[in-house]
């Protein structure tokens, strides 16, 4: 397996730890035999946008399984649907509905390979389709999460007075 960098994240605006530093972390909080046998950097925002995005929890787990195999961006992944089905605790055949659902909502891409001398072999997965679904949102989640820093910061603040809450009218309620 190849070794993947780990970076964990950081407050927007903060610079991220460095690696060693980061891996350490992992590290404490997972136990340092477990992360030996590797791990997977995923964006936070897949799962809290799960629900926006549609994804039922067996397509999040297809999909954060896919990533598993996504080791290198220049690459993409091709795990056999034995594999993934092994995995998932699925039928073959299930995996490959799942997927299927997957690639009509966008998220996937499917891509034949062939061997010359064997024929057909493992599909390769395009996750550009999630990718771009996720870079949509972001600006809507970076919004909650920069609203909500200031919120936090005003109300640090001395003499901090609260706004009082409006019915959906627009008039105060007392």
């Amino acid at each position: 397996m190849t070794e993947i960098t780990h970076a964990t994240a950081a407050p927007v605006g903060e610079a991220l730890p460095s690696k060693r530093k980061a891996s350490r972390g992992s590290a404490d909080k997972w136990g340092r035999q477990v992360m030996e046998l590797g791990f997977c950097i995923v964006p936070s925002l897949l799962f809290r946008a799960q629900r926006r995005l549609g994804l039922s929890p067996t397509q999040l787990a297809v999909l954060l399984q896919l990533a598993d195999f996504w080791w290198d961006a220049a690459r993409k992944p091709y795990p056999k649907k034995t594999d993934l089905a092994d995995r998932l605790n699925l039928s073959d055949r299930q995996v490959q509905r799942h997927i299927a659902d997957l690639e009509a909502a966008g998220f996937v891409r499917r891509i034949e390979r062939r061997a010359s001398h064997r024929g057909k072999i493992s599909n390769e997965y395009d996750l550009s389709g999630l990718i771009e679904k996720l870079q949509v949102l972001e600006p809507e989640f970076r919004a909650v999460v920069e609203d909500t820093r200031a919120r936090k910061k005003a109300v640090a603040r001395p003499g901090f007075k609260p706004k009082p809450a409006t019915t959906d009218t627009g008039t105060a309620t007392s």
